[in-house]
Formats: structure tokens, sequence, C-alpha cells
């Protein structure tokens, strides 16, 4: 960045200031949780990514670690105004009488990759539903973010009473870990854990307008894999994914999936045969699957289809890069593109609106006729795993508009 004086007008200065000090929390009067749009949350040109980590102390007190990613480089804390809260339901007015803002002087650390906050809260007694709701505001043009996450009600079972922390003392904010890699565990009581590895591998999801069940495994494998120490570092060298335990009573735990070196991109032409399943034909995609040498049957699959070298090489960026956004968004115990939610992501591209509600999550995508859109519904389902595990509401209803973007896709006319 170069230094340059620039002779700006008073009164543009005067109005910069009063827009930068008027912004923050009143920007949000009289929203709700419900009402406000998150697609930022899924933007491929999202500059942070926020989140929120509880842990729980007892039934009603919970400690907010809440540390969010700088994707952008070289950002400046006061490029960002930062404030918390915690919602009754999804209904509660988000404005200034329930926003907390955080400042400099709130920061549990700062590193080259995070700001992180830490806050305690109590939830009241007759409190029956409790969501921790973190809000970030760009002044420079004004973009919002926003994170939640259920601390009490019906879609969890509670949350542990330790976490995974990186090497620089910030926690771990994703559900992913290269294989090998070390975290280590802190805890507010108790000195050991348990680890319980599942090496359950999953398949691809069936497309959204497939309503016949999926198939299930009629049994899932789980290995204890015994005790290990609070504050030492703890790697994972097998693959599937962790459970981790304080107590084995409970159904409350960390996930931790391990994944290869490469993740979140695409490993190797292995990897790429089974990720293109989601635009090949039933035909195409087995041919891939029975080819010796599959870099060359790649070759052949995607110029054959688009028809041109350097367009093929354009698909393949995006498709992949699609992919790369998919794992790092939605990966739980399944790899994200593994998810409904990945799988339409990757297909349809990140969508124009996002909504949620406390069942579930609606993603709409404008159409050529901007006064129409499709919606896809995520049914949100309990689940002892992760707190926010979500499954397509499957129609038929959904096909033309998905076979259209595959079509775009296979015609080397997506565009994001």
């Amino acid at each position: 960045m170069t230094n340059k004086r620039n002779h700006t007008p008073i009164c543009t200065l005067i109005f910069v200031a009063f827009f930068l000090f008027s912004l923050p929390i009143s920007l949000n009067a009289q929203q709700t949780l419900e009402s406000i749009n998150q697609a930022l949350r899924y933007s491929r040109y999202s500059r942070l990514a926020l989140k929120i980590i509880p842990v729980q102390e007892n039934d009603r007190t919970f400690v907010l670690q809440m540390p969010i990613e700088k994707i952008e480089e070289d950002i400046e804390f006061e490029t960002y105004q930062f404030a918390f809260a915690v919602l009754s339901g999804f209904q509660d007015s988000i404005d200034e009488q329930n926003l907390i803002p955080l400042s400099k002087e709130d920061l549990k650390g700062n590193t080259d990759f995070h700001f992180f906050f830490e806050k305690r809260v109590q939830i009241p007694e007759d409190q029956q539903v409790a969501i921790a709701f973190l809000q970030a505001i760009d002044t420079r043009q004004g973009d919002v973010y926003y994170y939640h996450i259920d601390l009490i009600s019906p879609f969890v079972l509670g949350h542990p009473n330790f976490w995974a922390y990186y090497n620089d003392r910030v926690p771990f904010d994703q559900s992913f870990v290269l294989k090998n890699e070390a975290l280590e565990f802190k805890g507010r009581s108790g000195v050991n854990l348990h680890a319980f590895h599942y090496p359950t591998i999953f398949e691809a999801p069936l497309p959204p307008m497939e309503i016949r069940p999926a198939n299930v495994p009629k049994e899932i494998t789980v290995n204890y894999e015994g005790e290990f120490f609070l504050n030492t570092p703890k790697s994972f060298g097998k693959d599937g994914y962790y459970f981790i335990q304080a107590d084995t009573n409970s159904t409350n735990g960390m996930l931790v999936k391990t994944v290869h070196e490469s993740f979140p991109k695409v490993k190797d032409y292995e990897e790429m045969v089974e990720m293109v399943v989601y635009i090949s034909t039933r035909r195409e995609h087995e041919a891939l699957r029975e080819a010796k040498d599959k870099k060359l049957a790649l070759d052949q699959y995607w110029i054959g289809m688009v028809k041109d070298e350097e367009s093929a090489k354009k698909v393949i960026r995006e498709y992949f890069k699609q992919i790369e956004f998919a794992n790092i968004l939605f990966t739980d115990f399944k790899e994200g593109w593994k998810t409904d939610r990945g799988m339409v992501y990757t297909v349809m591209g990140p969508p124009n609106e996002v909504f949620f509600r406390p069942n579930g999550e609606l993603w709409s995508y404008f159409t050529g006729d901007s006064n129409s859109k499709i919606t896809f519904t995520f049914a949100r389902v309990k689940n002892i795993l992760t707190p926010n595990y979500y499954i397509l509401n499957r129609s038929r209803a959904l096909q033309p508009e998905w076979f259209k973007s595959i079509t775009s896709w296979r015609n080397a006319q997506m565009v994001f």
C-alpha cells in the first residue's frame, strides 16, 4: 500500500466520520435472527469468518469463545465493529438494547489469523431457549457478518466443558484437522478425556429431486481409543472421525474429523473422480470409476463434455473451487462436499439469500426472471455429534433448476 496525501473536502470528512460513528449497532434495529439474510456467511468473497464455541461450565453458565478468522490480509481491528448478544429466541429484536459492543480491550487474543474474544454468560433459570449471537460490521461498505449457535434449545444435547486449541492458544474453530496434526485440549474440570474413533466412510448424497430414502449403514463401527490427558498435545492418526468426551455417560462431546494434507482441496485423481458425480451421468461416472488411468479418463471426460480445452480448464478450476469452499463451510463427520448443503453449494453456487429458522435453514437462488427464485430447505436434525446437522428436504419440484445448473456446468457457462 502506498502512502499518498489526499486532499479531501472538509464536508466529506465530516460526513464520513458521522457515517462511521452512527453505522454500527443501530443499523440492525428491529431485525431478528429469523429476518436477517445471512448469505454473506457462505460467500466466496467474505473477509471474515465468525464462530462461537460454547464451553459449558454448568447447566446455565457458558463461556463463549468467539474466534474471528481474518480472511482478508492485514486487517486492522478498527475496520470492524463487533458486538454479541444472548437471545431468547429467533424473534428477539437485534438492536442496541441487547447487543453488547466488543472493543479492542475485550480482545483475549489478536494473532496473524484471528481476533479472539471470550465472554462468560449466565442464562436465567426461567429461560427455555438461549442463542449466542455474534455480529461484525465492515465500516468501509457496511457489510454485516453474523454467526449464531444454540446454547439451550430442543436441538442441542448440551455442550462440552472442554475444547481444543491451536498452538497460538486460539480455539480450534473448525471440525476437521489434518491427520497426525496435534491439538491441545483444555477443560474446566477433570484431568483426562476419552477418544472414540469412527472409521466410517460416507457416499455422496442423492440429488435434490431423488425422494427415495438414502442408504443408511446398518451398523456403525466405533473403537474406543482410550484416555488422554488434558493440557498435552493430542494427535489423531486414523481416517474417519473422532468423538471426544469428558464423561462417557454424557451425550456431550466434541467432533474431530481427520483429513488428508491437501484438504480442503482435492487430493488426487481418485478423489476427483468421486467429486464429479454431481454433474455426471451415471454411465459417465461408472466409466471414470472403472478406468485404470484416472488422469487420462478425466482429461477425456472434461474435453469431451466441454469441447474446448481452455473452457475445460476454466470449468475444472471453478468446480473444484466450489468443492473447496463446501469443505471449509460444511464439513462435520462427513467431508463438506458430501453433505446435503455441500452438494447444493457445489452445483448451485453460493445462495443469494440464507435465512435461518429454529428447525431449519432456507437457501434461495434468483433465477433468470428477477422476480422468481428457487428455494432449498434444509431441515435441522438433532445429532449427538454436531449441533449443526441439516438434511435437505428433497422434492421433484427442484429438478428443473437443478438440471439447468448442471447444464451450465457442462457447457462452461456457470459463473459466480
